[in-house]
């Protein structure tokens, strides 16, 4: 093939073509990699240092890292408001992140009583839970738009391990005395499980394991999540009723709940589903115009806060709790608890619990900050937000909190609302923290059918993630699948096992992707100096050059052998091998020299590397001139390390298809057009 217009032909033998100028128009020879790292050098590496220094080498490293200056940057990395709160802007900042801390504060309390309910626990310890981690993450969080606190799908899956690991007597009817010594083993378990799941992502970020993040994709969370809020929306239609049922736990629950409030549905509470009916009726029309009108409003409508505040008003006045046993809040604790170590007799069952719920706080949290952090041009360090969720978990356990994480409303919520840094996290804990010491008593008759309301029409967020189904289809199948497959799974057994079929089969998919790739011929393409697939391209009469587009390890070195078996005709004589892509009529003559384009490979293994070798030694016994052209420095130590220099020259080793295509030709002895690379 020509080079462009105006390009001189190939200098001679005797020419030497400067290559410390490639900006030129000057001609080259082919450029080998022996050659390129004689010209401009390889990548430095550090020598080998003996044994015997190793030790004293790694102590100057320590001591250099534990300098002034190293340890600043340390405490820095592991307190973000040292990097933050210096260039904060007062001005510009305080009332945003006041109105937004305030706003998502009087939010907390409802939600937090609320959610308290799905974990099995009193309403109060919701409080608790709406403290402690907010102020804990504001210190150690990275992640300046995220808000924390309680989560309902955190709070689902750790009332069904509340309600297997401590479950209601059978006799039902208990004293007053029985129920608040069944509570407080139930805020001891729950407190546990935080416990556990804190040292379990503090274990992560000891081992730095914030990579694993990467491993739960965005459907995988997206349908955990939407999956989730269906059994929300089923685990409080009992209480929308005014039914006393026991929880069902396991796998089916779902199903198993909705047969159980069926078949008890003749003795519902008229009260009771009356105000479920009326604070839905006032919730969700007010959560749609919050989201339709969220530019026009300064701050959202607290719908939550009026519905808390109509019906405790209207329960107090008409005595709902004694005319028609219409079960309300009770009494909350003013202050805080005695801090106290979970029973670490419960840890060894619940550690194994606490690990998805481990994996479902980083995962969310991690998500959700990185979302928030792209938009506002800010980076976050998912070590990091190991250790802040970690600490807040375990830290908040000392005070019977339950499991933690960032929650998908209250986020929303305080970016709609202006807030800008962590510091509206502070105001957020004021707003919880008056409730605590001082206007606990104003909800005493706050109807716990309120509350499970709230639970509901805070999940219309996710509820409305299969909005997205439809363009996810058109995107990627495969996506596609793994939604439904893990939303299935999710709705069908349970939380934890469906995160765990998700995670499993999604990964699959792509094991299964990277098994399908098949190596691809090229062609020279007319008029330029490119090689693309044969379909839009011409083949080189003796020439095959193969691009190999999979890494190769020990689950494509099947595929990648066949398919150059098939390409280069090495099978052996009755194997049964499918046909190469491409026309039908580009087989002219048998392969002379086969160029691998490796520039595909981002790693191979030892069974890789060598069955590459073993295709080498292959092509030299059948009389074909093995080629190799960009392949990186990894795969290429690889390779050599498994014996391919016994077989292959360092000269059969190329920076570009191009080089090695312009010395094919010439090992062809072609007629035709030559092949001339040209700096441009």
């Amino acid at each position: 093939m020509s080079g462009p217009r105006g390009a001189r032909t190939r200098p001679g033998l005797g020419e030497t073509s400067d290559l410390k100028y490639p900006l030129g128009t000057r001609l080259r020879e082919p450029l080998t990699e022996v050659r390129f790292q004689q010209l401009f050098g390889g990548a430095e590496q550090e020598p080998e240092l003996p044994a015997e220094s190793f030790l004293p080498r790694l102590w100057r490293l320590r001591a250099r890292a534990c300098s002034g200056r190293g340890a600043w940057r340390l405490l820095q990395a592991r307190l973000p408001p040292l990097r933050w709160l210096p260039s904060y802007r007062w001005r510009a900042w305080l009332l945003g992140d006041a109105v937004a801390g305030v706003t998502v504060g009087v939010v907390h309390v409802p939600q937090g009583m609320a959610f308290a309910l799905l974990t099995s626990v009193p309403p109060v310890f919701g409080l608790y839970t709406s403290f402690f981690p907010v102020l804990i993450y504001s210190l150690l969080g990275t992640g300046r738009h995220l808000s924390t606190g309680t989560f309902a799908v955190l709070s689902l899956m750790t009332g069904s391990v509340v309600e297997r690991l401590v479950p209601e007597p059978l006799a039902g009817n208990l004293s007053a005395v029985e129920r608040e010594q069944l509570d407080a083993q139930r805020v001891g378990a729950a407190s546990a499980l935080a416990f556990g799941s804190g040292a379990l992502m503090l274990a992560m970020f000891a081992l730095q394991l914030g990579v694993l993040a990467t491993f739960l994709s965005e459907p995988v969370v997206k349908a955990l999540t939407s999956g989730a809020a269906m059994h929300v929306l089923v685990s409080q239609l009992p209480s929308l009723l005014g039914l006393s049922l026991p929880r069902q736990i396991g796998c089916f629950s779902l199903f198993k709940t909705l047969a159980a409030v069926l078949m008890a549905l003749p003795r519902s509470s008229p009260a009771e589903l009356t105000i479920s009916a009326l604070s839905l009726a006032l919730l969700v029309p007010v959560k749609e115009l919050n989201v339709r009108f969220r530019d026009r409003l300064p701050t959202p409508i607290p719908g939550e806060v009026v519905m808390v505040l109509l019906a405790t008003v209207l329960c107090f006045t008409s005595s709902l709790d004694t005319r028609y046993n219409v079960q309300i809040v009770g009494l909350l604790p003013q202050g805080f608890p005695q801090p106290h170590f979970p029973n670490l007799a419960e840890l060894p069952r619940t550690l194994a619990n606490s690990l998805p719920i481990a994996l479902v706080t980083f995962a969310v949290s991690a998500s959700l900050a990185s979302i928030y952090a792209d938009k506002y041009c800010y980076t976050i360090d998912s070590n990091q937000e190991l250790l802040a969720h970690g600490v807040s978990n375990l830290i908040s356990s000392l005070f019977s909190c339950f499991p933690n994480s960032a929650t998908l409303a209250t986020t929303s919520l305080l970016v709609d609302a202006g807030g800008n840094t962590q510091l509206a996290g502070l105001f957020s804990c004021t707003v919880v923290l008056s409730v605590l010491l001082w206007l606990g008593p104003f909800f005493y008759y706050l109807p716990k059918a309120v509350l499970a309301c709230i639970n509901i029409s805070s999940m219309r967020q996710m509820f409305f993630q299969m909005h997205e189904l439809p363009q996810l289809w058109r995107i990627s199948r495969v996506d596609f699948a793994v939604w439904m497959v893990t939303w299935v799974a999710v709705v069908t057994l349970s939380v934890e096992l469906g995160l765990a079929v998700g995670v499993v089969f999604s990964m699959m998919t792509v094991v299964c992707r990277t098994q399908r790739v098949q190596c691809l011929a090229l062609g020279h393409a007319a008029g330029t100096e490119l090689y693309r697939p044969l379909r839009d391209s011409h083949e080189v009469p003796g020439l095959c050059i193969l691009s190999c587009p999979m890494p190769l390890y020990f689950g494509t070195r099947g595929q990648f052998r066949r398919s150059l078996e098939c390409h280069l005709g090495l099978a052996e004589r009755g194997q049964d091998t499918p046909k190469p892509e491409g026309p039908p009529d580009t087989v002219a003559e048998p392969v002379r020299v086969v160029i691998l384009d490796f520039s595909g490979v981002t790693f191979a293994d030892a069974a890789g590397a060598r069955e590459v070798a073993q295709l080498a030694r292959r092509c030299q016994d059948a009389g074909i001139h093995l080629l190799l052209a960009q392949c990186n420095a990894s795969v290429l130590g690889t390779l050599t390390r498994a014996g391919l220099l016994d077989t292959v020259t360092p000269e059969q080793l190329f920076v570009s298809v191009q080089d090695a295509a312009a010395h094919a030709l010439e090992r062809l002895e072609l007629t035709g057009p030559k092949i001339c690379t040209v700096w441009l």
